[in-house]
């Protein structure tokens, strides 16, 4: 039988539903420490903060990644298996999402992190095809993600010079993921707007440092870093 404990109408009162923004919260629980809710239109979703967001175990391990890295995927991860880690990941976008919304940096480059590997997973071991290819499509949103978290973690910390390297490394990675069409992609054109807002604080000292780099990209015929670096030196004030 249902109680009445059990109705969380108090719960939805209290905690407005707030429309066009994402509505998070993170609670105290009694014996599991920080948990994470998200209040939507028709309720609230609560997830945990680590593991897997639903708090669900899979054979003894905190999620199927988990699972998957200590046993590896010998014969391949058939379509179940695939199915399973991509619904995980759906969970552990949402949470990431929730995380980065409330300067949760650590933990949302983490989930990112976490969320690469399966993509990564599923690309080298699925037996067909389309669930080898099904993650792919967005795999430079979550590199995005990941980028922007480390960048802001650093501003937070006054460390611009470190913003600017996250940013630098994130579209250094969407240049691997993304092909011939990288510079014209929605996360791209994020990264570097985040990096153009950033320029104009760097410290002076910064641009020697930033015409090394140059000059060792250019050494190394990494062209596509030479030309983002010279962009940050363009925008640099005099």
């Amino acid at each position: 039988m249902i109680m009445q404990s059990d109705d969380i109408s108090n719960i939805l009162h209290e905690w407005a539903y707030e429309q066009g923004k994402l509505n998070v919260r993170i609670i105290e629980s009694v014996d599991r420490g920080e948990i994470l809710q998200i209040r939507i239109e028709l309720g609230v979703i609560q997830m945990e903060m680590d593991g897997r967001p639903d708090g669900v175990p899979q054979e003894g391990f905190s999620s199927l990644l988990d699972l998957y890295l200590e046993r590896g995927c010998q014969g391949g991860l058939s379509p179940e298996s695939c199915r399973q880690l991509r619904e995980e990941g759906v969970q552990r976008s949402h949470r990431s999402a929730a995380l980065f919304a409330i300067g949760r940096w650590k933990e949302t480059i983490r989930d990112c992190n976490d969320n690469l590997v399966v993509f990564d997973l599923c690309r080298a071991h699925a037996t067909e095809e389309q669930d080898a290819m099904a993650l792919e499509q967005f795999r430079g949103s979550v590199i995005a993600l990941c980028a922007r978290a480390a960048a802001e973690w650093a501003i937070d910390e006054d460390s611009i010079p470190r913003a600017m390297s996250a940013l630098d490394t994130g579209l250094e990675e969407l240049q691997k993921a993304l092909g011939d069409d990288w510079e014209d992609s929605n996360e791209s054109q994020l990264l570097r707007g985040m990096k153009e807002a950033l320029v104009p604080k760097l410290p002076r000292s910064e641009r020697a440092d930033l015409k090394e780099r140059l000059a060792a990209a250019i050494e190394n015929e990494n062209y596509e870093l030479a030309a983002i670096l010279r962009d940050e030196i363009r925008l640099l004030r005099d």
